[in-house]
């Protein structure tokens, strides 16, 4: 078992990949400035292109599925600390000025070789005051994932240990592709929220959610093993303590949450250091 197995789990409220015509909306109302707001955007909100391709993509995966077909959904968070307000958000990268816009990694769109160009290029951002450019157009939104000031820092912590998979493949055999909804799983399963209850939108599907689940599962189940093999959590080093394959260190922005975790390790693995 990993430390992130013995936090309790906060309140949410959504789901990911499965039939829309069963699905269960339970909107949680925000409860103040510090925490974790999810937002779901329609897929190819502000551009009529990417929207009809969805659309396309979606009517022949029903028909594959035999199910009804679905709205498509793109998934963000806003993040609130008392350092301020945080985007987190994948995109196309759209210059070479990511730094301005909060970026911690970038990945490759279809193949790696690929990544060469930055048209075949995604960042994930962790944007300080940043925007959402079509917050305008979510749905059920936003939707309070936690109101915990320790979750909100963890998951701002967590982003530079994120996969960089290649988006549109599946490289983790988890039976769809990683995208941007597989990012906003990840962080939030690693986080230590309970990812298995949310739901998108009524009649509403977020491709690629499951695959991002699986990552962050197999991460912690790495992690519980390589605990188990060894003889207390003070020797362990402090990417395992996060719950990433042994062996995995810590960028050095990320190290501030070993003082913080150590503190807690008996009670929660959940850090306390600003982010910056």
């Amino acid at each position: 078992m990993t430390l992130l197995g013995l936090r309790p789990t906060a309140q949410t409220a959504i789901d990911t990949d499965r039939d829309c015509s069963s699905q269960r909306v339970v909107a949680i109302p925000p409860e103040g400035r510090v925490g974790i707001d999810l937002y779901w955007l329609p897929l190819g909100a502000g551009g009529n292109f990417v929207r009809f391709n969805g659309r396309v993509y979606e009517a022949i995966k029903a028909r594959l599925d035999r199910r009804p077909v679905c709205d498509l959904y793109h998934s963000a968070l806003q993040v609130f600390v008392p350092e301020g307000r945080y985007v987190v958000e994948n995109t196309p990268v759209v210059d070479d000025h990511g730094r301005e816009r909060g970026v911690v990694i970038e990945g490759s769109v279809g193949a790696r070789w690929a990544g060469r160009l930055r048209m075949f290029r995604y960042e994930m951002r962790r944007w300080r005051d940043g925007v959402i450019p079509d917050i305008g157009e979510a749905v059920d939104s936003p939707r309070r994932l936690s109101g915990d000031l320790l979750d909100a820092r963890r998951l701002l912590e967590l982003m530079p240990q994120m996969p960089a998979l290649v988006w549109g493949r599946d490289e983790l055999g988890a039976g769809e592709m990683w995208n941007s909804n597989s990012m906003i799983a990840w962080l939030i399963a690693r986080t230590g929220l309970d990812v298995d209850s949310i739901r998108p939108p009524a009649s509403g599907r977020a491709p690629g959610w499951h695959a991002g689940v699986v990552a962050a599962t197999r991460e912690s189940t790495m992690a519980g093993s390589s605990t188990v093999s060894r003889s207390s959590p003070a020797s362990m080093s402090s990417g395992t303590r996060l719950g990433l394959p042994s062996g995995v260190s810590l960028p050095r922005e990320a190290k501030s949450i070993q003082s913080g975790v150590r503190q807690r390790v008996a009670t929660s693995d959940r850090p306390s250091t600003p982010i910056r």
